[in-house]
């Protein structure tokens, strides 16, 4: 299960279609390198690669991310035991993502009232 303050600790996600991999390393707290890595180690991990090769990922990318993060920082997995958690009980995993966007949505709708209440 996912740390419930794990995304506390990020910056929200813009909606936005796409981003580059400096703009996720950013909103992940991930360097680029790393990201790259994960790519190979995690099958779920596909940035669409447009011309120059550059990475250009999509929203659902970037919670991917989060939760590969909060699997090997917070949790303490290996990359083979995210690995297996991710491809294992896929329910479980959709429980998961859909916690972290009910935590994303609401971060976002409390960045929106605060700004109502200027």
């Amino acid at each position: 299960m996912l740390d419930p303050g794990l995304d506390r600790d990020l910056p929200p996600i813009p909606a936005k279609r796409y981003f580059t991999i400096g703009e996720v390393s950013d909103l992940c707290g991930v360097k680029p390198h790393v990201l790259r890595y994960w790519e190979q180690e995690f099958e779920q991990l596909k940035p669409v690669k447009r011309r120059g090769n550059r990475r250009y990922y999509q929203r659902g990318d970037v919670m991917m991310i989060r939760q590969i993060r909060s699997l090997l920082y917070e949790q303490g997995y290996t990359i083979g035991g995210a690995r297996q958690m991710l491809e294992g009980d896929e329910a479980k995993d959709d429980v998961n993502r859909s916690q972290q966007i009910i935590r994303q949505v609401r971060m976002e709708l409390e960045e929106v009232l605060q700004v109502l209440k200027r």
